[in-house]
């Protein structure tokens, strides 16, 4: 599976705006539970996380965010490695901002991690797991693992 963007949209009127992402569906999707996550500085940095069998959904409902993904191993042999020897794919990297809603599906098999760009944004994501299964489907990596870094900046 690959990773895919819902995209959404917004409704202004004299009263104030809705944001929506009418193309996702919550209970096809298996969500279990959901977590916001919140910086104290937009430049710090968490990455890399990843689950053999969970698949996360990411939503930005305030600011803006660098999300970057990493299919981990490969298909034929689960190997937990972000190590393109062993099987990891290039990272991609996705940019979610709350002035565009869309919902970025992050698969099972993908290590992920995000900067956020502006000061205080939020994250949201959506499991497929429990926090029981999660726990025993836990891989961490360190982030200077990768390069080049998926979160630097690049200057336009």
């Amino acid at each position: 599976m690959s990773i895919n963007i819902f995209s959404g949209g917004i409704s202004c009127d004299d009263r104030g705006g809705v944001r929506y992402v009418n193309e996702f569906n919550f209970q096809t999707a298996g969500i279990k539970r959901f977590y916001q996550v919140e910086n104290n500085q937009s430049c710090h940095t968490r990455a890399f996380h990843g689950h053999q069998l969970e698949s996360k959904y990411v939503y930005c409902p305030r600011g803006s965010a660098i999300i970057s993904a990493i299919k981990m191993g490969t298909d034929d042999a689960w190997i937990p490695s972000i190590d393109p020897s062993r099987g990891a794919s290039a990272p991609e990297r996705y940019v979610l901002s709350a002035a565009q809603p869309r919902i970025l599906h992050i698969p099972a098999g993908y290590a992920n991690g995000f900067r956020m760009l502006d000061q205080d944004t939020i994250l949201m994501f959506f499991s497929t797991a429990s926090l029981e299964e999660s726990k025993d489907d836990d891989f961490r990596f360190p982030i200077d693992a990768i390069e080049p870094n998926p979160f630097n900046i690049e200057v336009r």
